[in-house]
């Protein structure tokens, strides 16, 4: 179980708003995402002063395919972008980098370039940032799920020994700790089929600034008021 009584080691965000954001300003949505894309660096920059080991974020969702051809495009060339002009600052700053979600569908460039990104930051130890990119939570499972049961029927795996731990395993996240945070940007009050497994016991913020309005001080905000909280996990404190 996460520490009730500091701040949080694992924050995961859903990082929502940028097409409100952009129209409020009279702009196109992908005016939006590429100022979300500049948020998110000065985020991963904060979190050491944050006392914050783990970040994860939720950059593009299985259900995101259902946007529009011209919005779909635009994101996978940010994508893109962004790996490219981003990874010497990352390998710099220490920061790893770790892709969630099912690939596949991805475009042959992207997935080369994520796998670049991945192996060229595998020794850093300052900041271990996860992007979800193609992820569902639901998917997620499904995908473990099947994984698992072909184990068993290849006699690798006692079914009769599947448990919760089991499944972990066979997760994407399988090498990181469950966050501790969650927070969502925007003002709406709902997951979005973000870590489901995951977050079982993780406290949330639902907070009404857009994405690319979030900054290090609101971040920091969030942080303080997790430390705050009294968490039990089903229990009664002696």
């Amino acid at each position: 179980m996460p520490d009730c009584q500091s701040g949080p080691k694992h924050v995961a965000i859903i990082m929502d708003g940028n097409g409100r954001w952009a129209q409020l300003k009279g702009k196109p949505r992908l005016f939006g995402h590429h100022a979300g894309a500049k948020r998110v660096k000065e985020i991963v920059r904060a979190c050491p002063s944050l006392g914050v080991k783990y970040l994860t974020i939720f950059a593009f969702s299985t259900e995101n395919w259902k946007r529009t051809q011209t919005e779909v495009s635009g994101l996978m060339s940010l994508f893109r972008r962004y790996i490219s002009s981003e990874m010497k600052d990352l390998v710099k700053e220490g920061v790893r980098v770790r892709f969630i979600g099912d690939r596949p569908r991805l475009d042959s460039k992207l997935i080369k370039l994520m796998d670049s990104l991945e192996e060229t930051t595998s020794m850093n130890e300052n900041v271990h940032l996860t992007i979800a990119l193609n992820y569902g939570g639901r998917d997620e499972v499904a995908r473990a799920v099947k994984e698992l049961a072909r184990d068993v029927s290849l006699g690798n795996l006692d079914a009769e020994t599947v448990d919760e731990t089991t499944l972990t395993r066979y997760l994407d996240t399988r090498v990181l700790p469950d966050p501790d945070l969650v927070i969502r940007t925007s003002g709406e009050a709902r997951i979005s089929n973000f870590l489901l497994w995951q977050s079982a016991y993780a406290e949330y913020e639902f907070i009404d600034t857009l994405w690319p309005d979030f900054t290090k001080d609101v971040f920091a905000e969030c942080t303080d008021r997790y430390a705050a909280r009294d968490r039990r996990f089903g229990g009664l404190k002696p």
